[in-house]
């Protein structure tokens, strides 16, 4: 009923931006608000963004406020997550989930997730 495929990941320097794609499909209601988790090697998962699709609200987590901005095209349904000044240890699988409801950054409270994209950051 509801999917969601994370696209975009790659590797990249240090200092350099990917863009980071969550094609959601499904029921608007099941994806009123997505999130971008990430997990790296060894470490829990951490929310990273969160955004509502029927409003302009966002959040972010501290170690990317400022670098990494997440947005949506209203039109294709695709929320996108551009991040900029990348570091390496923002080095991780990156996944979009979706939730019914705004606890932006708790991962627990989002029922559908995507299978992830891997973005590398070398110094």
């Amino acid at each position: 009923q509801v999917q969601l495929v994370e696209s975009g990941g790659g590797a990249v320097q240090a200092g350099g931006s990917l863009r980071l794609s969550c094609a959601a499909s499904g029921s608007p209601g099941s994806t009123k608000y997505i999130g971008w988790f990430r997990q790296g090697p060894g470490k829990e998962r951490e929310g990273v963004a969160a955004l509502f699709t029927g409003g302009n609200s966002t959040y972010y987590a501290d170690s990317v406020k400022g670098r990494f901005t997440i947005s949506r095209d209203s039109a294709e349904g695709t929320v996108y997550l551009q991040m900029n000044s990348l570091r390496p240890e923002d080095t991780a699988i990156y996944y979009c989930a979706a939730s019914t409801r705004w606890v932006p950054l708790s991962a627990a409270q989002y029922k559908y997730w995507g299978q992830g994209t891997q973005v590398t950051v070398s110094s």
